[in-house]
């Protein structure tokens, strides 16, 4: 397969398995998606899903928000980890919001990456799925798939993402993301993989990466 006809075959698998796929987490607006990726960060989106409702009881907006102390935020969200740098965040970029945007989260890139404990990443989350403009999330399933497939080195996580704006149409983009996370959680996840049941990988997965695969099966 030349690396045009692999992409096409990832697109095609994909749209078949998700052709619809949902955000994973559980928001009303571009603020409690904003809270939610960022409370994403190093935990799960089941664990975050818990949580998010017990904070947005309190503050859904960030003019509640800043009504709560940073410890206030910090024992709601806890069980996320990281709540001290998270708690703090959440708190100052809510009063940022309020100062420079009048409550309302930018749909600006640059803007959201100035925001306290808001990632590149975190960012084109809410660019993409809050705003529907062209981003590619990279997070750590995309990141290890698209080094399993042979289309990028898995160098870092910024190469990957230009390598994937690189070969998948920008009108996809949005979609396709989700759908590489959603494939990698059930078919090529990072313990327990089943390269038998992983069609893609199998398909067209880097020499190395199936060979030291079948090498650990025989150990």
């Amino acid at each position: 397969m030349t690396k045009k006809e692999k992409v096409q075959f990832v697109i095609n698998t994909l749209k078949k398995l998700y052709p619809n796929p949902p955000i994973p987490l559980n928001h009303k607006d571009p603020y409690t998606l904003l809270i939610a990726v960022l409370l994403s960060a190093q935990s799960t989106d089941a664990r975050v899903n818990i949580i998010t409702p017990k904070l947005f009881k309190k503050a859904d907006n960030p003019f509640d928000m800043v009504k709560l102390s940073v410890d206030e935020i910090r024992e709601i969200i806890k069980p996320v980890g990281l709540s001290p740098m998270k708690s703090k965040g959440i708190y100052g970029l809510s009063k940022i919001l309020i100062e420079k945007y009048d409550g309302k989260v930018p749909a600006d890139m640059q803007a959201l990456e100035l925001l306290p404990a808001v990632g590149h990443k975190t960012a084109s989350v809410v660019m993409s799925q809050a705003f529907n403009v062209p981003a590619f999330p990279v997070d750590t399933h995309i990141h290890r798939l698209l080094y399993r497939w042979n289309l990028s080195n898995g160098k870092n996580v910024a190469q990957t993402e230009k390598d994937a704006k690189r070969l998948f149409p920008i009108d996809l983009w949005n979609t396709l993301h989700l759908q590489i996370i959603y494939y990698g959680r059930e078919y090529s996840p990072a313990r327990g993989w089943d390269l038998e049941k992983d069609s893609i990988t199998k398909t067209i997965g880097r020499k190395s990466v199936i060979d030291a695969y079948y090498k650990n099966l025989k150990k």
